[in-house]
């Protein structure tokens, strides 16, 4: 189910630890580009905090097979390969999986088969203008690409956060994300 050379950066919540086996919950973010997805991630990331309390450390959930692909970003986030680990001090609790960056159908499809109920997903927002503050001009074959476009229809997301620039609404919404994960774990 898994195509060669395409996967998705993947990180737990500080410190955490998958428990024996597959994760608990998997986390599949998506969004355009400039619309927040990385540090949408790294705020789900950062502020979940198992038992109330903060941890350091990150681990990954296996990618897709093939290793990572992502033409636009280079350098950003941790690359994780399926079937690769990096060391992370065991805790006697689950976390969620983040995964920051899927694109199409078939991601999210590959990730409900690998993870099954575990996997929630959540869509990242932000209107034209808050995008092009951020650096986004569009690009003929890139933005409007499968790579770009594929999760625009077809899927009914967990969760929608709209990512414009207000960081009280946001706040607001990630609160809702992560108490719907506190429960879930």
């Amino acid at each position: 189910m898994g195509l060669p050379g395409r996967g998705r950066r993947a990180r737990s919540g500080a410190g955490c630890s998958a428990m024996a086996g597959a994760p608990r919950l998997v986390l599949l973010l998506s969004g355009k580009r400039k619309s927040g997805k990385d540090f949408v991630a790294e705020q789900l990331r950062s502020r979940y905090r198992p038992g109330g309390r903060g941890h350091g450390g990150v681990e990954p959930v296996p990618a897709r097979p093939g290793g990572i692909y992502s033409p636009h970003r280079s350098g950003t986030g941790l690359d994780v390969a399926m079937g690769t680990a990096l060391p992370c001090p065991a805790l006697p609790h689950p976390c969620p999986q983040v995964v920051s960056d899927t694109r199409r159908l078939s991601d999210v499809a590959w990730f409900r088969a690998a993870y099954g109920p575990a996997v929630r997903t959540v869509r990242v927002q932000a209107s034209e203008a808050a995008r092009t503050s951020r650096g986004w001009a569009f690009v003929a074959g890139v933005d409007d690409a499968e790579s770009e476009c594929g999760l625009d229809q077809g899927l009914a997301f967990d969760w929608t956060l709209h990512n414009d620039g207000d960081a009280a609404a946001l706040e607001r919404q990630l609160g809702a994300v992560l108490g719907a994960v506190q429960d879930q774990l």
